[in-house]
């Protein structure tokens, strides 16, 4: 009975390596963020060159750029949560990364991850920031028309900022 229990305990032990897809996934879909984000930003700077070369003005010019840039940040900020996603993922199941320390063998406390909570607490955050960051491409393109919208709108980026202030005393002992 105890080779079998060693037998079990050993390939239960080793299906952890499955997390090495999540791994692989999630650094492919960073890539493919960051790629389309960028291509996002060459094409508002394409834009741009057109809009200033023409010598024409559009309408809703700045909005539009404005937008286009913070949409990047936006797929920007989500490449950002999968890249995290991926190193903790790594860091928990599978092995630490030894090229994240550096000659002295202390860790880059940045994409270190030592628990689940502190994974979801990272993770957490970044998607907080893009929550943020889709909030204010909204508000850049709507009209408000009346004092009453435009006191929702201050109330809201009060909510905001204090939301984001709350935010970073999270995880922080003094």
């Amino acid at each position: 009975m105890n080779i079998i229990e060693k037998i079990f305990e050993h390939g239960l032990w080793n299906s952890r390596f499955i997390i090495v897809l999540a791994v692989v996934f999630g650094l492919v879909g960073a890539v493919l963020l960051f790629a389309i984000a960028s291509i996002d930003i060459f094409q508002t700077a394409a834009y741009v060159i057109n809009v200033y070369a023409t010598h024409a003005h559009p309408e809703h010019f700045h909005e539009e750029v404005v937008g286009g840039i913070i949409g990047a940040v936006d797929l920007y900020l989500i490449g950002v949560v999968m890249i995290i996603f991926s190193f903790g993922l790594y860091e928990l199941f599978i092995s630490d990364i030894d090229p994240a320390k550096d000659e002295q063998g202390k860790e880059n406390q940045l994409l270190a991850v030592h628990s689940l909570d502190q994974l979801k607490d990272k993770i957490s955050k970044v998607i907080v920031m893009v929550l943020v960051v889709g909030f204010f491409q909204k508000v850049g393109h709507t009209v408000f028309t009346g004092a009453l919208e435009l006191f929702y709108l201050a109330l809201s980026i009060t909510a905001v900022a204090v939301g984001l202030y709350f935010l970073s005393k999270v995880g922080h002992h003094e």
